[in-house]
């Protein structure tokens, strides 16, 4: 079954339910550690607490082979792209429209 973050659907539909926050995982974490999950909508494999307590979601190094190494991605910087591309489709929407 597919699972899908808060933070996905904060972004991307509102509408749709989530089945995990990030944040809520994250706090509960040990630093050092991270909690393997599996967002189908931005598509990590884990949530992890480096050792000054920053947030890093985990990213499979080869889209193709989930087996590969993990590649870890801040997650203030990951969500800042996540709002700065739907800023741009929204933009390119309006552009879109024929009046």
């Amino acid at each position: 079954m597919a699972e899908f973050s808060k933070q996905y659907c904060d972004v991307w539909d509102n509408e749709f339910p989530y089945d995990f926050d990030i944040e809520k995982i994250a706090k509960d974490l040990t630093k050092g550690n991270y909690y393997p999950i599996i967002c189908e909508g931005f598509g990590f494999l884990a949530i992890a607490k480096d050792r000054n307590g920053q947030i890093l979601l985990g990213f499979s190094a080869n889209s193709k082979n989930m087996h590969s190494s993990i590649v870890w991605q801040d997650y203030n910087n990951f969500m800042a792209s996540q709002y700065k591309s739907l800023e741009e489709e929204l933009k390119k929407e309006r552009e879109d429209r024929i009046f």
